[in-house]
């Protein structure tokens, strides 16, 4: 059967298309930026690397700790709508701003900023995803957010790439220029594909608001975990995704930034990942027919195989073609493996507390990020090599897949 989305559905989708202009900047551009601040004021190579990845770090905190408590504000009546937009337009302003830093430390400062905000924001995107669709339609709906997102994002990055181009190789604009108008047409982007769901978005589910709202949406929280520890299969799966998701995210927050610690040409490396955007469109949307077929769980250790021998790889690159291949396998596998995690998760959760569940499966993405940049910063800095702090990410798949092991054989919900 053809699936044909709504209006409604075609308005989420849109944000998707939207905020990954901004993914895309952070991940490609953003870092360069910062190494040629960075190196203008002496920093080393290895310190730049570990700046940006402790940066990340503190984002990943900060959404991890302010997560749960704007999803809990979020479900009250009419609340969704203005803190959704909130955190939009102070991710996109802060987005402008931040062309316009002179210096590597406000450089970070901003960055953290916008970031923050723009992970916020999808917290209660995701949430919205009850409201905009049924949900016998919700796997087919999300799968289209991620690989429409993919495609989309492409339009502003060539544009802010160009630009990089008039500045890094033919020299005729300064760098600021260049920076100024990558992050303004990234932010323009952005919320111009977030005001048609900003302006239709109807709340239909929504709670009484208690006496302390955000307080009790903590305690919650912490029953949440506690029901948890009496279901494995998902409290299991958690655990593993905790650890697999570490390498996939950051690998897509430090490729861009670890190929120009090693010297790579910084404008082979945008277009490599480009290509991991164009690849990424039609694997998403493949992997997500081929569950129709194949049981998710080994789709999904597929994912986990691919990757493990994807970082292994990136631990002896040294050339831009090696890059090139690299991007195109993280291409195949990236956004599958999200998708399928995030629709095996709903399948195994009790239905009836999906929103709960998945408020949990943020923190523990959020703590896999935040743990997995940390980490190739302190690598990277103890062990004066670029290549032995990505290569240490290698060890969180085989620990994921033995846990994602332990969680399908688990007692419990079943597909």
């Amino acid at each position: 059967m053809k699936f044909k989305t709504t209006a409604v559905e075609r308005r989420w989708i849109g944000y998707d298309v939207g905020n990954s202009a901004f993914t895309m900047l952070a991940a490609t551009l953003l870092p360069i930026f910062f190494h040629t601040l960075a190196g203008d004021a002496g920093v080393s190579e290895t310190d730049y690397l570990a700046y940006w990845a402790y940066t990340t770090s503190v984002v990943t905190v900060l959404v991890a700790i302010l997560g749960p408590t704007l999803g809990s504000l979020s479900d009250l009546s009419e609340m969704k709508i203005k803190l959704f937009a909130g955190c939009v337009l102070v991710g996109a302003v802060s987005c402008v701003v931040l062309g316009f830093a002179v210096h590597w430390l406000w450089f970070l400062l901003v960055f953290a900023l916008s970031k923050t905000a723009y992970q916020l924001s999808l917290v209660i995107y995701d949430s919205m995803l009850r409201d905009v669709t049924t949900a016998d339609r919700m796997d087919e709906v999300s799968a289209k957010g991620y690989a429409w997102g993919y495609i989309g994002s492409c339009a502003p990055f060539i544009a802010a790439v160009a630009i990089y181009v008039l500045y890094a190789m033919l020299d005729l604009i300064p760098m600021g220029a260049a920076a100024a108008l990558g992050c303004g047409i990234t932010a323009l982007w952005w919320l111009g594909w977030t005001i048609p769901l900003w302006k239709t978005y109807e709340q239909t589910h929504s709670v009484s608001p208690g006496e302390h709202p955000a307080r009790d949406g903590l305690r919650n929280l912490g029953g949440l975990f506690r029901e948890l520890a009496a279901s494995p299969k998902a409290l299991w799966f958690l655990v593993a995704f905790f650890f697999f998701i570490n390498g996939v995210y950051t690998i897509i927050d430090m490729a861009i930034s670890y190929g120009t610690s090693l010297g790579l040409d910084t404008v082979g490396l945008l277009v490599a990942l480009l290509v991991t955007q164009v690849v990424a469109f039609p694997s998403a949307l493949i992997f997500g027919r081929l569950s129709r077929r194949v049981r998710s769980e080994w789709l999904i250790v597929i994912c986990i195989a691919a990757y493990f021998a994807a970082t292994v790889y990136a631990a002896f690159m040294a050339h831009l073609y090696q890059f090139w291949i690299l991007a195109v396998v993280v291409g195949i596998f990236q956004g599958s493996i999200q998708s399928l995690s995030r629709s095996y998760f709903a399948k195994i959760i009790p239905q009836d507390k999906s929103g709960e569940y998945f408020s949990v499966y943020d923190i523990f993405g959020k703590g896999a990020s935040f743990t997995g940049t940390l980490l190739v910063g302190l690598v990277t800095q103890l062990s004066g090599s670029q290549n032995v702090g990505v290569g240490v990410l290698a060890l969180m798949f085989p620990i994921g897949l033995i846990f994602f092991l332990l969680s399908v054989r688990a007692p419990g919900q079943r597909e």
